[in-house]
């Protein structure tokens, strides 16, 4: 096998395979080195493979389209998780559920700001769009570099609400009073949390990306089968949090898969429109702009496994 290297860009979040094959051995039995670099958001991601320190990255397709808006050539060649954002506040905001209707839930924010990660980030994108669809301009969104630092911005009531990942709400729950407020399905549903996305340059290097998806697609299908050997890893390797962290995490949204359906792939286009919509994007963004599924075709045939949730722990 030729020895190469491949350069990943990857965040925090913790259900993301990036962890895992980083922990286990997965890579290393199909001959693939890769070197990992730790961003604070997909935007983040962008500009370094627009500066071309990166091949891969593990990110929210919003910010690709907009990396492509701008002239870089990126390609989504597999999935990974879908509805990966929640919205969280603590005890004094009603849920959803208890409001009835997404008005209803905004009204009780109005003149209040919502904290997400950076601007053009999946979470900022999905807030944006329904405070419009909801005609809510009283309604602020407080971007911040780090997702981390939204528990802290509403402990510190800089912002009544957080739009992030399950970590979020898991952190909220752990150390604070905070809930979830808005579920994943219902801020957007089917929504692309993230995918492995390339530099298009990386394709001509078939035989690399395949040993790579086949070794993603064996991490995702571990965290659906036996979470709590997964969570134990992920929580060895970024030795910041316990397993029963992490266990928590992986529940909160159990939509694990490699695979690319045409649900994940619409709901990504949906997107594309609605960051036209919205002024991030100078123009619609095709799907063969987006997307190469020839590699994870190959690795992932069969049907998708988002809706098939994961094994008790």
């Amino acid at each position: 096998m030729p020895d190469e290297t491949i350069r990943i860009g990857h965040l925090s979040t913790l259900y993301h395979t990036a962890f895992l094959l980083r922990g286990s051995d997965l890579l290393a039995q199909r001959g693939v080195r890769a070197t990992w670099s730790l961003f604070p958001s997909g935007p983040d991601i962008i500009s370094a493979m627009q500066a071309g320190r990166l091949d891969l990255g593990y990110i929210g397709m919003p910010p690709v389209i907009i990396g492509i808006d701008r002239g870089l050539e990126l390609a989504c060649i597999a999935g990974g998780h879908i509805e990966g954002t929640v919205m969280i506040a603590d005890s004094t905001i009603r849920t959803l559920d208890e409001c009835g209707s997404m008005q209803a839930f905004f009204s009780q924010l109005a003149g209040k700001a919502i904290g997400t990660p950076p601007k053009g980030s999946i979470h900022d994108v999905i807030v944006t769009d329904l405070l419009e669809k909801n005609r809510r301009p009283d309604i602020s969104v407080r971007n911040y570099p780090w997702a981390d630092f939204l528990s802290d911005a509403l402990v510190q009531k800089e912002i009544a609400a957080a739009a992030g990942t399950p970590a979020l709400a898991t952190t909220a729950r752990t150390y604070g009073n905070g809930r979830i407020v808005i579920p994943p399905d219902r801020l957007w549903p089917f929504n692309p949390s993230y995918g492995i996305v390339v530099m298009r340059r990386m394709l001509k290097n078939r035989d690399l990306l395949t040993r790579f998806l086949t070794a993603h697609e064996a991490a995702c299908e571990w965290i659906r089968s036996d979470p709590a050997a997964c969570a134990r890893i992920v929580a060895g390797t970024t030795g910041m949090v316990d397993p029963g962290f992490v266990l928590e995490t992986y529940r909160i949204s159990p939509k694990y898969c490699a695979a690319l359906p045409p649900e994940y792939i619409a709901s990504t286009m949906k997107f594309a429109q609605t960051l036209h919509t919205l002024g991030y994007i100078s123009r619609l963004i095709r799907e063969d702009e987006c997307f190469e599924r020839s590699l994870i075709e190959i690795v992932h045939p069969g049907p998708h496994h988002y809706a098939d949730g994961i094994a008790d722990a």
